[in-house]
């Protein structure tokens, strides 16, 4: 079966919180979008406001109080013991600051490959993760429909999984399906018949069938969830497309 995964983009620790408790209980897994302001224009959770880098150190003070307490490890993740969370990392400075990043206990981060930098020492910072690190965190690659999948290519027998955004538009909801992706998910299966691929934005219940006969096999879905009277029956039919 096809996995859904609902996407939450916080605006607050409390929205955070809220949004995970609609999905509590329903799916195992629920995404984070993290944006900086910088590589995205919209700024989310944890950031007050937009990101501001100081030679390329995370600047605290910009920083909500619940992160500062979960990296001191004085609480945790909203409803952490009920549902794992992966990290999409929408920031200028994920690799820099990936060791602060991972300190959320998610069970997978999501790099994207317009953000990391020059791929050649990307692929090094991942193939020097320390083991046990990998044994215990999903590496996923996101990629949008204007970047040439050829960048991707090369990466991914260090990724565990890749994730197709289904338009250039990324850190909102309700942004429409870019067709080109079909191809480049097509294109991915092909030549990687095992990869699991997920998608993010434009995922629907017009979009979803396309989309696994495509070669989809994560959806990742916010607005079609979230903006619905029915969140449990939308995630069921999603699943069921």
């Amino acid at each position: 079966m096809i996995e859904v995964i609902p996407a939450i983009l916080p605006k607050s620790y409390e929205d955070l919180k809220n949004e995970i408790a609609l999905v509590r209980g329903v799916v195992p897994v629920v995404q984070v979008d993290i944006c900086d302001g910088v590589f995205v224009k919209s700024v989310t959770w944890p950031f007050l406001s937009k990101a501001k880098m100081d030679d390329g150190e995370f600047l605290a003070n910009n920083l909500d109080q619940h992160f500062r307490g979960i990296l001191n490890e004085q609480e945790g993740m909203p409803f952490w013991e009920d549902v794992d969370f992966e990290l999409d990392l929408m920031v200028r400075d994920s690799v820099e600051n990936f060791d602060i990043y991972i300190k959320l206990g998610a069970r997978r981060i999501i790099f994207h490959i317009e953000a990391v930098g020059d791929l050649e020492d990307f692929r090094n910072f991942l193939e020097g993760i320390d083991t046990y690190v990998r044994d215990s965190i999903e590496i996923g690659l996101a990629i949008n429909p204007a970047t040439p999948l050829s960048e991707l290519l090369p990466l991914v027998p260090s990724l565990d999984f890749v994730q197709c955004m289904g338009n250039d538009k990324i850190g909102y909801h309700g942004v429409e399906l870019d067709e080109q992706i079909y191809e480049k998910i097509k294109t991915l299966r092909k030549k990687y018949p095992d990869l699991p691929i997920a998608v993010d934005i434009g995922v629907s219940e017009d979009t979803v069938p396309l989309l696994v006969a495509a070669g989809a096999t994560k959806l990742v879905a916010g607005s079609a969830i979230f903006n619905t009277d029915d969140i449990i029956g939308t995630i069921e039919k999603l699943k069921n497309l």
